[in-house]
């Protein structure tokens, strides 16, 4: 075995998004910080976006590509939300993360410890505090999110955006679908100026829609809607678990980023959320607190366990039911709905919206719905 005798601050294993947004924040404080990826060169392609109130005031104004004031959704009618939406310009986050004061190691990890990290060639690297930053795995157990998305000229997409920003949901069927089969949501956003991304979704499944599948539809529903796609249009392809690892963090091992249960599971997202934490951990291993503690909170945990019920209640939904769900969601006030799909800290607020979820919902719905927390 041999011993990489640098030392560091912060080891982190995993190199993406979270792992080096945590690296940033770090280095902002002085820490020295070693991350450890097999491809850390390797170019991120990636669809990133949040919600603008989400995004950390570092996060330089070069990181974002479009800008989105009233996204619509379309669930059993059409409504414009009062959120301002970012789509992240992905090659310019990934430039402002790649600090270049953190030492990179290409190397695959084996086993962690809280101080050490043995790699698959037997190398050694120790730091002070361990971070576990590899993304969540994909599993046949585990919730996926799927989608398949081609990229367009603007000009191509008039009969799809009809006048609007962007679509955030629109879950009606001119897809090839009916109400019996498992649904899936067109999700259209401006790249640039120049360039949407129209993208068919799953949003959660266990399993999810196939690539093919959604392909299929998406070029159904762009074809009813007189929207013809050229055949060299770049593609993006997404499958990722929503849920982290269900097993314990190993010997203590910190977790962060979609690892370490930062992802939301009833959405896919989670780079905003670990761009705005990131500070919080940063700064506790800078004063030698408890990362785990800043990190996790009672009240934080406490949302977590809601967030998992809403996802089993989404799981559960008959096909039918499911833009019922949406509709009744998106008639929220956008306070309640930024309290679900983004406050981590605030268990009262989330438990708020999802007994007022619960009280305005059908019947037939309500019947899912109370079945949610009894699953596993």
């Amino acid at each position: 075995m041999s011993t990489d005798n640098s030392s560091a601050d912060v080891v982190i294993v995993g190199g993406g998004p979270a792992g080096r947004a945590l690296a940033t924040r770090c280095i902002a404080r002085q820490l020295t910080v070693v991350i450890v990826d097999p491809h850390p060169r390797r170019v991120w392609t990636p669809t990133y976006s949040a919600w603008a109130d989400e995004l950390p005031s570092w996060l330089p104004d070069e990181a974002i590509a479009s800008r989105i004031q009233r996204p619509s959704v379309w669930a059993k009618e059409q409504k414009m939300l009062d959120r301002a939406y970012y789509v992240l310009n992905t090659s310019s986050l990934q430039l402002f993360l790649t600090d270049t004061s953190a030492q990179f190691r290409a190397l695959t990890a084996r086993t962690l410890s809280p101080n050490s990290v043995v790699c698959t060639d037997g190398t050694q690297l120790t730091g002070s505090v361990v971070v576990d930053a590899r993304g969540t795995d994909l599993t046949v157990t585990t919730a996926q999110q799927t989608a398949f998305g081609v990229i367009v000229d603007r000009a191509l997409t008039a009969p799809i955006l009809g006048g609007r920003e962007a679509w955030f949901m629109d879950w009606r069927r001119d897809n090839g679908t009916s109400d019996a089969d498992t649904p899936s949501f067109l999700y259209a956003v401006p790249l640039d100026d120049e360039r949407v991304l129209l993208e068919e979704t799953c949003l959660v499944g266990r399993p999810a829609l196939g690539l093919r599948e959604l392909e299929a539809r998406l070029r159904t529903r762009l074809h009813n809607r007189g929207c013809e796609v050229p055949e060299d249009a770049p593609v993006e392809r997404v499958r990722f678990a929503v849920e982290g690892p269900k097993d314990s963090s190993p010997g203590d091992v910190l977790r962060f980023g979609g690892r370490g249960g930062l992802m939301h599971p009833g959405t896919g997202y989670s780079v905003a959320t670990s761009l705005a934490e990131a500070d919080a951990v940063a700064e506790a291993i800078a004063d030698g607190g408890d990362p785990e503690a800043a990190l996790w909170p009672r009240s934080a945990k406490g949302v977590a366990a809601l967030r998992r019920v809403g996802l089993n209640a989404l799981l559960t939904l008959d096909p039918a039911e499911v833009a019922t769900f949406f509709d009744r969601f998106f008639d929220l006030p956008v306070e309640a709905q930024r309290s679900y799909l983004s406050d981590r800290r605030d268990a009262a607020a989330t438990a708020k919206v999802m007994a007022t979820l619960f009280r305005t919902s059908p019947w037939h719905v309500r019947k899912t719905l109370m079945r949610a927390p009894f699953l596993r």
